[in-house]
């Protein structure tokens, strides 16, 4: 008899898996949420402070190539204009190096969440219990 409720007793190998995937996402979650806070410079005022950022990055260069140019058409003139010459080569190398410092910050950020999201040590530490 005891063999037969054994037999139709409903058995859940995934229940225990399912359980951990959830404690694991809880855990992830919770651990981003800590940082977060750890972290609080992640609001309103610090991304209008950033945005300034990536606008200096622009405006000095370029602000700089269109004083040498205008020094340069003052002393040396010639029929080509160095002043919009070097405007345009400062806004161009300003823009390269305000999208260098956004994509840096960008990876910087996704490495962070991945490596919250997917830490080995935790993971192998959940699968062992």
């Amino acid at each position: 008899m005891s063999d037969d409720k054994s037999a139709h007793s409903p058995k859940l190998p995934n229940a225990k898996s399912k359980s951990q995937d959830f404690a694991t996402r809880i855990g992830n979650k919770a651990a981003r949420k800590l940082k977060a806070k750890r972290n609080s410079t992640s609001g309103v005022w610090f991304g209008l402070g950033m945005m300034g950022l990536v606008g200096w990055a622009i405006v000095v260069p370029t602000l700089l190539g269109a004083a040498i140019g205008v020094w340069l058409d003052k002393h040396y003139p010639s029929e080509h204009s160095w002043t919009l010459a070097l405007l345009v080569a400062g806004l161009t190398l300003g823009c390269f190096n305000a999208w260098r410092w956004v994509d840096n910050e960008t990876q910087t950020l996704r490495e962070e969440q991945d490596g919250i999201d997917t830490k080995p040590e935790e993971k192998n530490h959940n699968e062992r219990r």
